[in-house]
């Protein structure tokens, strides 16, 4: 019986797939790009923001992981590998839209005083919506730092900025979501 790319666990996929695409096994790759395709596709999505550079960039990513498995070494992880080569296309997927990433030194951001976020309506579409209405670059920061789970540092090094920057972006970000979705509830 032919095991699916996703009944394919870790081990698997770390081991044997690998072991094969590194051997130039085109199946191999397919089982590989099936295990990681959907994931990488909602980090791609959730970066720049619309259908159409998500395909694109998963694609560019794919074709490098392709050019550079045989790079990858037995102690690292793909699913790490593989991710840092797609954020890395969506970072420059940004860049070359020339996203703006405000340089600033620390600044304090200030909650609204007496909004009572207890009455707010946290739905999963209402906080999408207001990630998807933030401006680029602090959506950005908020993606890498809440669902990628990279530090700030590590965003900083990544994006070419200071890690002052990148803590700013994010509180201002976390602030903009929360502004967002009082405005959705008072609406209704």
């Amino acid at each position: 019986m032919k095991a699916s790319a996703s009944n394919l666990n870790q081990t698997q996929i770390d081991g044997n797939v690998i072991d094969r695409c590194k051997r130039g096994d085109v199946r191999a790759f397919r089982e590989l790009y099936n295990a990681y395709a959907a994931a990488m596709y909602n980090i791609c999505l959730r970066m720049t923001g619309n259908v159409s550079d998500a395909e694109d960039t998963l694609q560019e990513a794919f074709i490098q992981v392709h050019r550079n498995i045989g790079k990858l070494e037995s102690n690292t992880s793909v699913t790490a590998w593989i991710k840092r080569i797609v954020v890395n296309h969506c970072l420059n997927n940004l860049r070359k839209k020339k996203v703006y990433f405000e340089e600033v030194e620390e600044v304090e951001v200030a909650e609204e005083p007496g909004i009572d976020e207890d009455s707010f309506t946290w739905t999963v579409s209402a906080v999408k919506s207001a990630i998807h209405g933030l401006p680029q670059g602090y959506r950005t920061v908020l993606n890498l730092y809440l669902f990628e789970e990279y530090s700030h540092r590590e965003i900083a090094e990544m994006m070419g900025i200071t890690e002052s920057t990148v803590k700013t972006q994010y509180m201002r970000a976390k602030e903009k979501v929360r502004q967002i979705v009082k405005q959705q509830n008072l609406i209704r």
